[in-house]
C-alpha cells in the first residue's frame, strides 16, 4: 500500500477553493467549507492523511517538508487554482522526485487530456466519481488495471482508461467525520450563515436538475439523487456529536437533500430525537407540511438557490423553478421560523440591466436573512460553458474565473451587457440589499441580542467593506 497523502494546495490568500466548495474563490466574508471530496477517499484509505492548507494558514514549505514521508499524493483542484496546484506538484516533485501524484475535482474529470498536458508534473487524473479509483492508486494496483483514471506512461504517452461505474450503494462510502477528527480542526471552518463552529457532510449525491451552470452534477455526483440510509446518516451525527461536542450546528450538503422529501423527514425525525440543529440545501419548492416536520426536528436554515427574480432568466438556465412558488415558499419558511440563507447570480443567458434590477427588488420582496450573490461562472464540462463559447460569450482572457487575487471576475459578457456592467452590478446588489432601514434594524437587533453575535458581525462587516475595496482596485 502506498503511503498516501491528500492535498488540498495552499494558493490565493483566503481562497475557498476547496474540495467541497461550490464556487471556488475568495468569498465577500472569509469562509471555508470542509474538504469532504477529499475526506471520503482519505476515509478508504488506511494510514492516509488529509491537509488543507488554506484554512488551516499551512505553507507551501511546510507542505513539501511533510510531503516527503509519503509515495503519493492526491490533490484536489478546480480551474481557478490548477495553475496554482501544478507548480505545487513541481516543488513537491523537486523535493522528492519518486513521488506518485495525480489530481482529481471537476476540472481534470471533464478534461482529463488536457489536464495531463497542461500539468507535465501530473501522473494521473481521476475522472468522476473518484472514491474507489483513488484506493485502487493507494492499494498498489498498475495503474493501466485501474477503472476511472487517464495516466501518463513512462514514454509519456497518455492513456485513457474505462470509466468506472457509478457508485450505487452509498453506504459502502466510509464516514468522513473521523477523518475530520484525525486531520482537521474544525474551528479553521466558517461559514457567515452557519453556526460557529460547524460540520458539514453529504447525505447523498446527483441531483435530477438539470440547472445549466451547476458543477458538480454535470461533472462529478450525475444527475441521480443517490442516497446513504437514514440508518447510516444518523450513525455518522452520532459520531460526530460525541466527537466534536464543540459543534453548533451540522449541514447537509447534498445538491438538493429536499429532493427525497419522505427521506428528509425521516432523517429529521431521528435528528429530532438527538436534539441537533441542522440546516441543508433546498430547492424554493418545499411544501410547507414537509416544512414543518423538518423544522420539528430540528432544522435552524435552508440554503436556496433562488439564482434570478426574472421568469425568463430561470427558464434560460433549467432552474424548474416557478417566481411564485419561490414567494410562496419563502413565506412558509419566514411564518415557521426556519431562517433563509438566499443565493443569486448575475450576468445569466437573458441578463440585462433591467433583469438585473429585477432580481434586486425580488430579493428585497422575499427578505431572505442573508444572501449571496455571485457572478456566472462558466466552469469547463457544464452546458453553460459550451453554450458560451458557442455564442462567443467567454473570451480566453476571462476563462479563469478569478483575477490574480483570487478575487471572482464577471467572465461573460453578451452584446447588450458588459464584463464591467455585470461585475459592478454585484456591489450594488448588495448595497441596496443590506443597506435597507428594516435589514440594518434586524442585523443591529441581533447584535444587541448577542455578545457573540455582535463581535461576528462587526468582523464580517470589516471583511465586507475590505472585499469591496479590493473588487474596486481589480475593476
Amino acid at each position: 500500500m502506498l503511503r498516501t497523502l491528500f492535498l488540498q494546495a495552499p494558493s490565493f490568500d483566503g481562497f475557498d477553493g476547496g474540495a467541497g466548495s461550490r464556487y471556488q474563490a475568495k468569498r465577500e466574508i472569509k469562509s471555508f467549507w470542509f474538504p469532504t471530496w477529499l475526506a471520503q477517499p482519505a476515509a478508504l484509505v488506511e494510514g492516509s492523511k488529509l491537509i488543507d492548507a488554506p484554512p488551516a494558514g499551512i505553507g507551501l514549505s511546510e507542505v513539501v517538508a511533510q510531503a516527503k514521508d509519503f509515495d503519493h499524493v492526491v490533490v484536489h483542484t478546480s480551474v481557478p487554482s490548477f495553475k496554482s496546484d501544478v507548480k505545487v506538484i513541481e516543488a513537491l516533485k523537486a523535493a522528492n522526485p519518486n513521488l506518485l501524484v495525480g489530481m482529481i475535482g471537476a476540472k481534470v474529470a471533464v478534461n482529463a487530456e488536457g489536464s495531463l498536458r497542461e500539468g507535465p508534473v501530473v501522473d494521473y487524473v481521476a475522472r468522476n466519481e473518484f472514491d474507489f479509483t483513488i484506493k485502487d492508486v493507494a492499494d498498489g494496483i498498475a495503474l493501466s488495471e485501474i477503472k476511472g483514471i487517464s495516466y501518463r506512461t513512462r514514454g509519456g504517452a497518455i492513456v485513457h482508461n474505462d470509466d468506472r461505474p457509478m457508485i450505487e450503494n452509498m453506504d459502502a462510502l466510509p464516514f468522513v467525520t473521523p477523518v475530520y477528527q484525525r486531520d482537521l480542526r474544525i474551528e479553521d471552518y466558517f461559514i457567515g450563515y452557519l453556526k460557529h463552529p460547524y460540520i458539514s457532510i453529504y447525505t447523498g449525491r446527483g441531483c435530477k436538475s438539470r440547472c445549466t451552470f451547476c458543477l458538480w452534477p454535470q461533472t462529478v455526483g450525475g444527475h441521480r439523487y443517490r442516497t446513504r440510509s437514514v440508518e447510516h446518516v444518523i450513525e455518522e451525527i452520532k459520531y460526530a456529536k460525541a466527537a466534536f461536542p464543540q459543534v453548533k450546528e451540522f449541514f447537509f450538503d447534498d445538491d438538493t437533500f429536499t429532493d427525497d422529501a419522505p427521506r428528509a423527514e425521516a432523517i429529521a425525525k431521528e435528528l429530532g430525537k438527538l436534539g441537533v440543529t441542522w440546516s441543508c440545501n433546498a430547492k424554493a419548492n418545499v411544501p410547507r407540511k414537509t416544512l414543518e416536520k423538518l423544522k420539528d426536528g430540528g432544522l435552524r436554515l435552508l440554503l436556496v438557490g433562488y439564482e434570478s427574480g426574472n421568469q425568463q432568466i430561470l427558464h434560460n438556465i433549467k432552474k424548474g423553478m416557478r417566481i411564485e412558488v419561490a414567494e410562496r415558499f419563502t413565506k412558509d419558511c419566514h411564518d415557521l421560523g426556519i431562517t433563509i440563507h438566499g443565493t443569486f447570480i448575475l450576468g445569466l443567458p437573458g441578463e440585462t440591466t433591467e433583469t438585473i434590477r429585477e432580481t434586486v427588488e425580488f430579493a428585497k420582496r422575499i427578505n431572505p436573512h442573508t444572501i449571496q450573490v455571485s457572478l456566472a461562472a462558466p466552469y469547463p464540462g457544464t452546458y453553460l460553458y459550451n453554450q458560451a463559447v458557442q455564442n462567443g460569450w467567454l473570451d480566453a482572457a476571462n476563462a479563469e474565473l478569478v483575477d490574480e487575487h483570487g478575487i471572482q471576475i464577471a467572465p461573460l459578457h453578451y452584446p447588450h451587457l458588459s464584463h464591467k456592467q455585470i461585475f459592478d452590478s454585484l456591489e450594488d446588489f448588495y448595497r441596496q440589499f443590506y443597506f435597507r432601514p428594516t435589514k440594518i434594524a434586524a442585523i443591529v437587533g441581533e447584535m444587541v441580542r448577542s455578545t457573540d453575535m455582535m463581535k461576528r458581525r462587526l468582523r464580517e462587516g470589516v471583511e465586507f467593506f475590505q472585499f469591496l475595496r479590493e473588487r474596486r482596485h481589480a475593476a
